[in-house]
């Protein structure tokens, strides 16, 4: 399996931002434009560019979608998005766009027979956002944590035609802490399906341990604060884990 890395736009008001753990109050803004942002990633030699638009995963709604239809249109690079996306309306608008891959979290457990039906529908264009607090699924923007387990949640949605889970440790989030690589590798394993890694990757040796498992299914990693705050470079990435 190759191993993709997969940098990060988290989306709010228009902006590039992250923010600490998922909390909104928590936010630093590293740049006014999202698609000047993916250009610069697909200069540098990306294959795919994750774009999250917060402001919808806390509306339930497209809000930031233009930002993401820019990229898409314009750029080559493979582009993956989330945030938001309760209805087929939204997840087909943005693959009618050129969206390589749309990413259901919240409504996995709000409206599990949406989520079937689109993975019966789109197959592998969808992929299925798990974010974990102790090993818990959280939903709405991780504002709640549900009663139901991350592993048990992807066996019966990967039972249903998911190919695709992006794992986040909420605990490790925005932390550069290193990434949960246990969680991972495990959530790839009680699957049999490939797992992408987010949250708390500092360094290229956090990538490294992480492709260690791309032979057991974890796909790749999304990379967002490291770069931002310029621990690394994307370049010496790809260039080091990237690729087989």
């Amino acid at each position: 399996m190759t191993f993709e890395l997969y940098p990060a736009i988290d989306m709010r008001n228009g902006k590039c931002v992250r923010l600490l753990q998922g909390d909104y109050n928590k936010e630093t803004v590293y740049g006014d434009s999202p698609f000047d942002m993916a250009a610069l990633f697909a200069e540098e030699g990306a294959r795919w560019v994750h774009m999250v638009d917060l402001d919808g995963a806390k509306e339930g709604r497209r809000v930031n979608h233009e930002h993401v239809r820019l990229a898409a249109e314009k750029l080559n690079v493979k582009i993956q998005v989330g945030g938001g996306i309760r209805s087929e309306e939204d997840a087909a608008w943005y693959l009618e766009r050129g969206v390589a891959r749309v990413i259901l979290g919240s409504s996995a457990i709000s409206n599990p027979a949406f989520v079937k039906k689109m993975l019966r529908e789109y197959g592998s264009k969808i992929a299925i956002g798990l974010d974990a607090k102790d090993g818990y699924v959280s939903t709405e923007g991780w504002l709640k944590t549900s009663s139901l387990k991350a592993a048990e949640l992807g066996q019966e949605l990967a039972g249903h035609g998911a190919e695709t889970f992006i794992f986040t440790d909420i605990a490790t989030d925005g932390m550069l802490s290193g990434p949960n690589t246990e969680a991972v590798a495990s959530l790839a394993e009680a699957t049999g399906k490939e797992v992408i890694a987010s949250g708390g990757v500092s360094s290229i040796q956090d990538l490294l341990v992480l492709k260690e498992h791309a032979g057991k299914g974890v796909g790749g990693a999304i990379i967002g604060k490291a770069l931002y705050e310029k621990r690394f470079s994307l370049q010496d990435a790809l260039r080091e884990a990237g690729g087989q």
